[in-house]
């Protein structure tokens, strides 16, 4: 039996990072960093420094080509991770390598469908899961065709993660919560990713429809970008993903950006 079978399944490490959260009276901080950008070489540190600053899951972007669910700012950063030459393989490598840094949060791939069937779904699964990944959010795969991945991530102990659209209906909350695993993710409002207003009652009640049917912990992402706005979340859900704000603060260097983890770190007690 290979040795990652023997570990506990992402889903089971991502519930104890959110309630580790819970236990110091905090809301989890799940920031996005878009991998090899602004360069490769700087990935393992960038990752290493949202870790220090208080990340308790991490999600890292695979980057592609046509990235339908991304705002300007993660879509310039994956244009130039690809320039840079990153790759699947790549990616995963530069994982194995911030797991070998010293990396031990629970760290979610976030990445397209094309790039993964292309590698081939049995192999990602297996390469994910060795190179110490522990779960996949996959936005433009729906939970109806689903089932070929989800089977090869339950093989491998991954975590497949869905969206909630903020037009989705109630019958399709259910569906969806019911399928995720790891967390659900509840996108904050229409369109792309990027900083944004302040979240609002509206999205309160969203999260607690979504909340009536999940059986994981429930996150909210896309607009938060200011302390202030992942504060407001703090007493409605349970983690935060920070994405855009994130990459535009990696461009900067390790100090800057674990600096403003940090903050987000603290706005998140509750």
């Amino acid at each position: 039996m290979n040795n990652h079978r023997l570990r506990t399944t992402g889903s089971d490490a991502i519930r104890a990072a959110f309630d580790k959260a819970g236990s110091r009276g905090q809301c989890a901080l799940i920031p996005y960093l878009t991998l090899g950008y602004p360069c490769p070489e700087s990935s393992v540190e960038l990752i290493l420094a949202l870790q220090e600053g208080g990340a308790d899951v991490i999600e890292l972007g695979v980057p592609f080509s046509d990235p339908v669910a991304d705002g300007p700012t993660i879509q310039a950063a994956s244009q130039a991770a690809l320039r840079a030459g990153m790759t699947a393989h790549a990616c995963l490598d530069l994982v194995r390598d911030a797991r070998r840094a010293g990396t031990t949060v629970p760290i979610v791939l976030m990445g397209y469908y094309n790039p993964i069937h292309a590698y081939g779904l049995r192999e990602y699964a297996r390469d994910c899961s060795e190179a110490g990944v522990q779960g996949l959010i996959v936005p433009d795969l729906p939970p109806e065709e689903a089932d070929p991945l989800r089977q090869e991530c339950r093989r491998e102990g991954l975590a497949l993660v869905f969206l909630v659209a903020p037009t989705t209906k109630e019958e399709r909350i259910a569906k969806i919560a019911s399928a995720s695993e790891g967390f659900v993710y509840v996108v904050s409002r229409l369109g792309t990713t990027g900083a944004g207003r302040n979240p609002g009652a509206a999205l309160s009640d969203r999260v607690a429809l979504v909340r009536r049917y999940a059986h994981t912990p429930v996150v909210v992402g896309f607009g938060i970008a200011r302390p202030e706005q992942a504060k407001a979340l703090a007493s409605v859900a349970d983690g935060v993903v920070v994405g855009s704000a994130v990459v535009d603060k990696a461009k900067e260097g390790t100090g800057p950006l674990l600096q403003y983890v940090s903050t987000l770190r603290r706005a998140l007690a509750r």
